[in-house]
């Protein structure tokens, strides 16, 4: 443990000296210049593209900057590759169109794509998806949605408080990239939102998660196959679904998921706390070297639960058995309350059972401290210290 922290302090140290020298000879665009207005009704789409493209080709690291006010961008696509470092300082908010089919069927809002060394500081994402969301509700014939930001093939990223509210789907995606910071950000949706996950990695190495707060309607954090060497810590995670591995299993071929480690952080009132969750069908994927340590749960419905049955409607899960092999899970001084008497569910495959689970100082009530309960199906493993509810692996 104490290498695994050396290391990820040094991953700390070189965002941190990233972002203090990028200022360094550098130029600055102002959005203003390039025609924009901060009235929330003109369209700055291409005001704000135009300043990309100034800095995209300069040879200095350059700056956008987007002073306060309101400002109606529509979807919109930061290419690269850039000649040098970017970032993109926010002091106003960014607005998506009322209307959401103006932002059509693409699923991306803001998207930047193969893009290296780029950082975003501060501002609001405002994503205007109370709309789309009842649409989806009234069950009419509706756009595919948006997610409010996302980064495609993009290395050395730093995004640092961002404020995201009200996206029509996920908040922030975080997809095929490399060395990735994420902190300060905050993410707000109604816990009824559809969709509306805070954090998407997927197929991504190098992540990192720090000092966030996530109140949405889906999962806080979604990590999705080939995600390796993630770290998250300080999350703040209620309402919503909980920080899930998974859903896993959607595809036969499929890239496992390794070196996930979450400490320090608190849930308050979500769905779920620390869930594994993969499809009850064949596949090559995997979970494995997962690390949760010092975890709250305040009125979590489900802190501690792995699901290798999941198959809503009894739809495209044939033999009902997963194949998503789950070993070496470490869950390490959990406590608090859970909202439901069963705090711990371990319901795994049959056909590929979960193995090498620790469990270590784990202290979870129900409410008003009735002894909470566990269930295990088809799961070993190893336990240390006071194990509250009673463990019940083999």
């Amino acid at each position: 443990m104490a290498k695994l922290l050396i290391t990820w302090c040094c991953v700390f140290f070189s965002f941190g000296f990233i972002f203090l020298n990028t200022n360094a000879a550098s130029v600055t665009y102002n959005v203003l210049s390039f025609g924009a207005k901060p009235d929330g009704n003109s369209d700055a789409t291409q005001p704000f593209l135009k300043a990309w493209v100034a800095a995209c080709s300069s040879v200095k690291s350059a700056t956008i900057y987007v002073p306060s006010g309101r400002y109606l961008i529509k979807a919109v696509t930061f290419r690269g590759p850039c000649k040098n470092k970017i970032i993109v300082k926010i002091d106003g908010t960014l607005v998506a169109p009322s209307d959401y089919y103006a932002l059509g069927n693409s699923g991306y809002w803001i998207l930047f794509i193969k893009v290296n060394w780029i950082t975003v500081v501060g501002g609001t994402l405002d994503g205007n998806g109370a709309g789309f969301w009842a649409c989806r509700k009234s069950g009419k014939n509706c756009p595919a949605g948006a997610r409010s930001i996302t980064f495609n093939w993009a290395n050395d990223v730093v995004v640092n408080g961002l404020t995201s509210i009200n996206s029509q789907l996920m908040h922030l995606v975080i997809n095929s990239c490399e060395n990735v910071m994420v902190k300060n950000v905050r993410i707000i949706a109604p816990d009824l939102s559809p969709n509306t996950d805070g954090i998407h990695v997927q197929s991504s190495t190098g992540v990192t998660i720090t000092g966030t707060s996530i109140k949405t309607g889906d999962d806080c954090v979604s990590i999705g196959p080939g995600t390796r060497n993630l770290w998250m810590e300080k999350i703040q995670c209620g309402p919503g679904h909980g920080v899930s591995i998974g859903s896993l299993a959607r595809d036969y071929n499929e890239d496992g998921v390794q070196n996930v480690t979450l400490i320090n952080s608190v849930f308050t009132g979500s769905d779920n706390g620390l869930r594994i969750k993969s499809w009850a069908r064949d596949s090559t994927g995997f979970v494995t070297n997962i690390n949760y340590q010092n975890i709250m749960m305040k009125n979590v419905d489900n802190p501690i639960i792995i699901d290798q049955n999941y198959c809503p409607n009894n739809q495209g899960c044939p033999r009902q058995s997963s194949g998503i092999k789950i070993n070496q899970v470490t869950y390490q001084n959990i406590f608090g309350i859970s909202a439901t008497q069963v705090a711990m569910r371990f319901d795994c495959s049959p056909s590929k059972p979960c193995s090498g689970i620790k469990l270590r100082d784990i202290k979870l009530t129900y409410l008003n401290n009735i002894k909470a309960q566990s269930i295990c199906n088809n799961i070993r493993g190893n336990t240390g210290g006071v194990i509250l509810p009673a463990n019940c692996l083999l």
